[in-house]
């Protein structure tokens, strides 16, 4: 440490491998701290040599005592997926039994980014949940530097050691769905991929892949999509110009299946007996359809409450592993 300066709480806390939040606690007698946490900050602080300001303990200091879910996507997007909703009912369902409130960041990765990266470096949170990430070297560099306590739903797509998480095994979801399609007997199977930016577009788009080589079967027929309606249908149209004789599809979410079904129909085609369909997610979506979709498993409540128990035992300097949940086929009347 430099003799120039004395060292800071922020000192203590990069020292002890905790959040500035959890090192204030300790500092104040906090009793909500963990005995292991507790014992490693009390080791900085003997190890550097900080003393804290007596005037500024003396003062009443308001703590943010919240968790941040941060949902790089836009407004329109979150409120009209169930995935999301699911998230957050498995979020607060975890805080329930704490004492920290749930707070909600969200916005379009492409201009809103700044903006809840100043939230984030502000200081107003305990611990950040991240949802639905694309590649943001901006999000990244403002967790890495703040040293919140960072969990993520769905493995990042850069770096993915750098921080833990929960997610599904989203490439043997695309293997189910696309295996499904070939038992099914269908020879020209086409995929609507998720975005090329998260992992679950590229994981998904690579499951289908390995099924449709070991298969024999071309692997040209792809259009990405951005797991919403309007993409799926977009999509879809995009496809049956370029393949008008396909007969099967795997859709990476099941808005986009529900849309890619209903420009099936716009053309005449019949579901499954013309074009067999299986979307991803199991999501209220699936069973809004006629006939009802065959979709893939994506427990997103359960991924929630796993995530949000990481983030809690980060936030008390415990290390922790990712999780991969596995998934199943959800049996409908599309494929």
């Amino acid at each position: 440490m430099s003799a120039r300066r004395s060292p800071t709480l922020e000192d203590v806390a990069a020292h002890a491998g905790v959040s500035r939040a959890t090192a204030s606690r300790v500092v104040n007698d906090d009793p909500r701290v963990r005995d292991h946490a507790r014992a490693a900050v009390a080791a900085a602080i003997a190890e550097l040599g900080y003393r804290p300001n007596r005037a500024a303990r003396s003062l009443v200091v308001r703590e943010p005592d919240s968790v941040s879910v941060l949902i790089h996507e836009p407004d329109a997007r979150i409120f009209a997926d169930p995935f999301f909703g699911g998230l957050l009912r498995g979020v607060g369902q975890r805080l329930s039994r704490t004492s920290l409130q749930m707070v909600l960041l969200m916005g379009d990765p492409e201009t809103d980014s700044s903006r809840m990266v100043r939230y984030l470096r502000g200081g107003h949170t305990d611990g950040v949940i991240v949802v639905s990430a694309h590649r943001s070297e901006e999000l990244i560099r403002a967790l890495l530097e703040t040293r919140l306590p960072t969990v993520f739903v769905g493995r990042p797509l850069a770096d993915p050691d750098t921080f833990p998480y929960v997610d599904v095994d989203n490439r043997e979801g695309g293997r189910l769905a696309t295996r499904r399609l070939v038992e099914r007997g269908c020879r020209r199977i086409a995929t609507i991929s998720g975005p090329g930016d998260m992992a679950a577009g590229v994981d998904r788009l690579e499951g289908w892949g390995e099924v449709v080589r070991d298969a024999g079967l071309d692997t040209d027929l792809v259009v990405p999509g951005d797991f919403t309606a309007s993409g799926g249908a977009a999509a879809m149209r995009r496809l049956l110009e370029a393949a008008p004789d396909l007969d099967g599809v795997f859709a990476a979410s099941d808005l986009m299946a529900a849309a890619a079904m209903s420009e099936l129909h716009a053309t005449g085609r019949r579901v499954p007996d013309d074009v067999a369909l299986v979307g991803f997610d199991a999501s209220a979506a699936a069973g809004m359809t006629h006939p009802p979709l065959t979709t893939v498993s994506n427990p997103v409540s359960e991924m929630a409450v796993r995530a949000t128990d990481l983030l809690l035992r980060r936030m008390e300097g415990e290390q922790v592993e990712p999780e991969i949940l596995p998934t199943r086929l959800v049996p409908g009347g599309t494929a």
